[in-house]
């Protein structure tokens, strides 16, 4: 073989080499750019643990209060996820059952919303209460911060359950020393206009109003979780 072909052989490999490495570039930029690159840096972790109030029922997903918490934390520099954990229909003992299974979620803060289905239901309040007592127990074991969503119930059910229920939440909460956000509902309850035709469920304005209620309590727990964080590190 003559050199003239030696070399034109040689630089036909080089070439191949050379858009093989092309080649592959290419596909690395493009696998890399097809990434999201707008994956909020993370400081923490809140699950949003309750019933079809917090699942956000017949609204899109974006419009129920977790969403929307999170994109005000977001918003306000506050660089927490705040995951959905509501169920349609649970009741407090179906909370406590899939407690566990929240703390895989590896939670630094829960917001607890429970207990309205044990009322509508005519559960006894000593239940409800014992399953909250038990979930939040579980929770602070666990070095996670709660803050309870206390709940109201409908006057049609007598005086004496309706006085019952509600006192389950702040005893609660004063119990174990925790953020109590004193009613969930407030300033939706009742107002045809931000619930849906049930009455019961916060329609999208509705839940604008639920963050807003939520919001500064979330931030009390965001504080203690900072707290904790700085003296872990003294």
């Amino acid at each position: 073989m003559s050199k003239t072909s030696i070399l034109h052989n040689s630089f036909k490999v080089l070439l191949i080499i050379f858009l093989i490495i092309l080649f592959e570039g290419c596909s690395r930029d493009q696998v890399q750019s097809s990434e999201p690159d707008d994956v909020p840096d993370y400081e923490g972790k809140i699950v949003a643990l309750g019933d079809s109030l917090t699942a956000g029922l017949n609204v899109i997903p974006s419009e129920a209060y977790p969403a929307l918490l999170e994109k005000k934390l977001l918003g306000k520099g506050y660089m927490f996820e705040v995951i959905n954990a509501g169920i349609s229909g649970e009741t407090s003992s179906g909370a406590l059952s899939r407690i566990k299974w929240i703390l895989t979620q590896e939670p630094d803060m829960v917001i607890l919303e429970t207990g309205a289905n044990d009322g509508l239901r005519g559960i006894d309040p000593e239940l409800t209460k014992k399953n909250i007592d038990s979930i939040i127990q579980i929770l602070k074991q666990n070095n996670v911060i709660v803050v309870l969503a206390g709940m109201n119930m409908v006057l049609n059910l007598g005086e004496i359950f309706t006085s019952a229920f509600a006192k389950i939440y702040p005893d609660v909460a004063g119990t174990h020393g925790i953020i109590l956000i004193p009613f969930f509902l407030d300033g939706v309850a009742g107002e045809p206009v931000l619930n849906q035709g049930d009455g019961i469920h916060p329609n999208a304005s509705g839940y604008t109003i639920v963050t807003e209620t939520v919001y500064p309590y979330v931030i009390r727990g965001i504080e203690s979780i900072r707290n904790n964080i700085e003296k872990e590190v003294d």
